[in-house]
């Protein structure tokens, strides 16, 4: 019985972070989209993503590697998100596309 519940808990713990890491994904798409259009990622969005990552539960956030800085038409654009999940996983989502402002 006890066995059966360290694996239990083991399970969602997991599933937890999967979690996390998928939302993480979601809202990394929805923010390239973003600076795909615009050319860079402002400070209204880089705030409201770090409010959005904050509330996903991820902690530790870094957005270092990102394009900040506007750039021309056909230029490629990066997103990198650093952070740490749940129990201290850390994770990178990278994202680059190409802008098309």
């Amino acid at each position: 019985m006890l066995a059966m519940t360290v694996v239990m808990l083991s399970y969602l713990e997991s599933a937890r972070m999967i979690q996390q890491k998928t939302a993480a994904g979601q809202i990394a798409r929805k923010y390239i989209l973003r600076m795909e259009t615009v050319g860079t990622l402002t400070d209204a969005d880089r705030a409201a993503l770090w409010g959005e990552l904050e509330a996903a539960g991820i902690t530790g956030i870094t957005l270092d590697g990102t394009t900040t800085w506007q750039v021309d038409y056909g230029e490629p654009v990066v997103l990198q998100i650093q952070g740490t999940l749940g129990s201290g996983y850390e994770f990178t989502e990278k994202r680059v596309s190409t802008a098309k402002h």
